[in-house]
């Protein structure tokens, strides 16, 4: 998948691409880094209803490409690296969405598909 970066880009339009293709996983955009393997305070989450160019330091446009086999700290820094964007993903968990922090070096795939079976429905006693 390749998501096109510019400053008028609304953080939803990014976050609807990233979702289509890992439906369990969300990223989430904020206006400071997170130190690795640590959470997000959620005072510095940006509203999805803001522009790239609302919440970012470089203002560098590109093409951001992301990889199933991608490791979830690799594309944070990405964004970070190249376009000046704090982002962190969120893993699906029943009805709430988890940081991921402790599994950062698993792959895009790994946690989509964890996220997938934590919230598949609880099989039927018969």
């Amino acid at each position: 998948m390749k998501i096109t970066i510019n400053d008028r880009r609304k953080i939803h339009e990014i976050q609807e691409s990233f979702s289509e293709v890992f439906p369990y996983l969300k990223l989430e955009f904020f206006s400071k880094p997170h130190k690795p393997g640590n959470a997000s305070p959620k005072k510095f989450m940006k509203s999805s209803s803001k522009t790239i160019g609302e919440c970012r330091t470089v203002h560098s446009n590109g093409t951001m490409t992301i990889l199933p086999k991608m490791q979830v700290l690799d594309l944070e820094k990405g964004f970070s690296d190249t376009f000046g964007l704090s982002v962190q993903v969120f893993r699906k968990s029943g009805n709430a969405w988890l940081e991921v922090t402790s599994t950062g070096g698993w792959t895009l795939e790994e946690e989509n598909r964890v996220g997938e079976e934590m919230n598949k429905p609880e099989p039927e006693n018969l």
